[in-house]
């Protein structure tokens, strides 16, 4: 079986594609997670490997760093080999702010990912919908607000009706 590579791109100054192998090059860090699954139930596991904002903090974010408002406006978009697809806010991340330990795991209880690909796991979430199995794309980019005029008032009122709650 072919080693996946993950694609680190987006607003970053060095976008990278990387092997789990790649990954072992970042501190690693441990997480000792329960989550529930809805397929499968609770579920106990070891996760080790590289702290996501490690690995994204090195590629060169293109936000202003003194300035916390810009960090705030940045989202990650993490995708899987078998199409699944998460989204984080780089606050969460951010020691600032969030300081979530979200980690690209190289390793889970023990046995190394190298075949199967890196594995984003989100710690502090009761809920494994975040985990993302056999990371291939993690995009990196700012939230730029809506216009003002696309947006929609759900309150607004029609001519002769009430304003919905």
């Amino acid at each position: 079986m072919a080693e996946l590579m993950l694609h680190l791109h987006g607003e970053l100054d060095h976008p990278a594609i990387l092997s789990v192998a790649d990954l072992r090059g970042w501190a690693r860090h441990r997480a000792e997670v329960t989550f529930d699954c809805a397929t499968n139930g609770p579920q106990h596991h070891v996760f080790e490997g590289a702290l996501l904002r490690e690995v994204v903090a090195d590629a060169g974010p293109s936000f202003d760093a003194r300035r916390r408002k810009d960090r705030s406006r940045f989202l990650l978009a993490v995708s899987g080999g078998d199409g699944h697809h998460s989204v984080l806010s780089w606050a969460e991340l951010d020691a600032d702010f969030g300081d979530s330990p979200v980690l690209l795991a190289t390793r889970l209880d023990g046995e190394e990912l190298d075949e199967a690909g890196a594995q984003l796991v989100v710690p502090a979430d009761r809920c494994g919908a975040r985990y993302v199995s056999a990371v291939t794309q993690v995009w990196f980019g700012a939230l730029a607000p809506p216009s003002p005029a696309g947006w929609a008032c759900p309150f607004r009122r029609s001519p002769g009706r009430s304003p919905s709650p």
